[in-house]
């Protein structure tokens, strides 16, 4: 039971209501931390698979891109637990239409922007001011921020423009606060998902099974939510504590170039 342990900390994980930032949640949840859930949905289901894991959950129904939302959640994170510890930003959307860029709408543009990077970078900056607030109580503990983009972020997508010039800033925004943050202790990493098997891959299964078998990527299967779970439990327990700004492909290899 979660009360028979002693928690590592507070983890916020947003977008995980299912997929991978559930996955991620119940990873965490594994490794020690308690985890609040930020998520457009009820993330009951979520907080139930952390509590099976021994931890404290905690579902915040809220939209990362709003202001209040963001602050309402964590002044209920720290009413609830006190503390945080470890943020991660997993929320994000594709197209609603897959549209070639001579024809993408800026509407499209403003709702995938909004989501993947704005709103993350401003959840991003409140929570750096807390964990600079903790380091001043607590410097030898360990914090850190993981940001979940894509190999979109460097592959690019014609028909999907604005997610791989969304997942290109989720890039950037990882080097600046790992810049900003190391002389507060935090760590600040990048994990790159490749061919993940989730809702939002679901309607191009046929398509991926086919580049996958084909040898598109040297580890010859999809990718599930465990594979990043994994990686980002890695960056939570502070394995790379003297590693910041890093990015770890999630992918199967795919990132190689092989002749």
């Amino acid at each position: 039971m979660a009360s028979e342990r002693k928690s590592r900390g507070v983890a916020l994980v947003t977008g995980a209501s299912r997929g991978i930032g559930a996955g991620i949640a119940a990873r965490l949840a594994e490794e020690g931390y308690d985890v609040a859930v930020l998520d457009v949905l009820e993330s009951q289901e979520t907080v139930a698979a952390v509590e099976r894991a021994g931890g404290k959950g905690l579902s915040v129904v809220g939209d990362v891109t709003k202001a209040a939302d963001r602050t309402a959640a964590l002044g209920k994170i720290r009413a609830t637990f006190g503390r945080l510890d470890v943020l991660v930003n997993n929320a994000g959307v594709a197209p609603k239409v897959r549209a070639d860029v001579l024809e993408a709408s800026e509407e499209s543009y403003d709702r995938v922007m909004t989501i993947n990077l704005k709103g993350p970078y401003f959840l991003t900056q409140a929570v750096a001011k807390w964990m600079i607030e903790q380091h001043g109580a607590a410097p030898e503990k360990w914090r850190c921020i993981v940001n979940i983009s894509s190999m979109s972020s460097y592959v690019a997508s014609p028909s999907r423009g604005e997610y791989c010039l969304s997942k290109a800033g989720v890039s950037m925004a990882t080097k600046l606060w790992a810049a900003r943050l190391a002389e507060y202790g935090v760590g600040v990493y990048e994990i790159q998902p490749g061919i993940i098997k989730t809702e939002m891959t679901k309607v191009v299964t046929e398509k991926y099974d086919k580049l996958i078998a084909e040898g598109i990527t040297p580890i010859k299967r999809w990718g599930v939510p465990e594979d990043i779970a994994r990686a980002v439990a890695a960056c939570v327990r502070g394995d790379l504590a003297f590693s910041t700004g890093e990015v770890i492909n999630v992918d199967g290899g795919y990132h190689l170039r092989i002749l």
